[in-house]
């Protein structure tokens, strides 16, 4: 008996790290899967392995910038599995930069697919959640929502701003019980990471800064993650709003 039995799941980036080990598990605990993603290869290669493992997940490529696609994923949702139980808000990017280095259509991506897609994805599945008599939202923060690095000025002002976006979905919708929190992530061996390290000219110094930091002295498996996802849209979870959930490693220890 799954955990996620009859439950209807979309998962935005669903096609690589995070998001695809969330979707693996989720399929493996027994809910319907919506896999959306911005790559259309990435997200169905993410359904063969569900499909391969006898999961049942829906592809649907949608740029959550877009609320036009955001609206359209959620449709194509509902009319395949009749309600949204639970959405995940994991899709994001990283462009570095000061505030200076930063053209204008840096930090509007960024801030665009950070939280701009969070908030068009919630506006459009909570009806849905409303409909179905509750729900679960999981939103994606970061360690640097508290601290930061160098050269990350968008980055580090959208995951600081899906810090309070949360807490406002958890004040708005409790009452209709929808729980929304968020992950606190810590450095996870993803290909965002690999791609932040490339792009930093500086990839081993990173690594080394990043195992420094870590009090377990390694990166985060994606699916260590997607465990603590698990659980959030469980029953055992049913008191735990509005919050920060740290899946870090001890990075904020420090």
């Amino acid at each position: 008996m799954g955990r996620l039995n009859g439950k209807v799941a979309i998962i935005t980036g669903a096609g690589s790290g995070i998001g695809r080990a969330s979707s693996l598990l989720f399929a493996e605990e027994g809910a319907q899967v919506v896999v959306a993603d911005v790559n259309e290869a990435a997200g169905r290669d993410t359904v063969q392995q569900i499909q391969a493992a006898g999961g049942n997940a829906l592809f649907v490529e949608a740029d959550i910038r877009q609320a036009a696609q955001v609206e359209a994923m959620v449709r194509q949702t509902a009319a395949a599995y009749g309600k949204v139980d639970i959405l995940y808000n994991n899709a994001a990017i990283e462009i570095r930069g000061s505030a200076t280095q930063l053209s204008e259509a840096d930090w509007d991506a960024t801030m665009g697919t950070n939280v701009k897609g969070c908030w068009l994805c919630c506006k459009y599945a909570i009806p849905e959640m409303q409909r179905a008599g509750g729900g679960v939202i999981i939103n994606s923060a970061s360690t640097l929502s508290y601290r930061v690095a160098d050269e990350r000025a968008a980055y580090v002002a959208s995951k600081g701003a899906i810090l309070q976006l949360t807490r406002s979905l958890a004040m708005d919708y409790s009452k209709d019980k929808i729980r929304a929190n968020c992950l606190v992530i810590g450095p996870i061996d993803t290909p965002l990471l690999a791609q932040s390290m490339a792009d930093s000219g500086d990839a081993q110094g990173v690594m080394d800064w990043l195992l420094d930091a870590s009090l377990l002295g390694r990166l985060g498996d994606p699916s260590e993650v997607a465990k603590v996802a698990l659980f959030l849209c469980t029953p055992e979870a049913s008191f735990m709003v509005g919050g920060p959930i740290v899946v870090d490693g001890g990075m904020l220890v420090h």
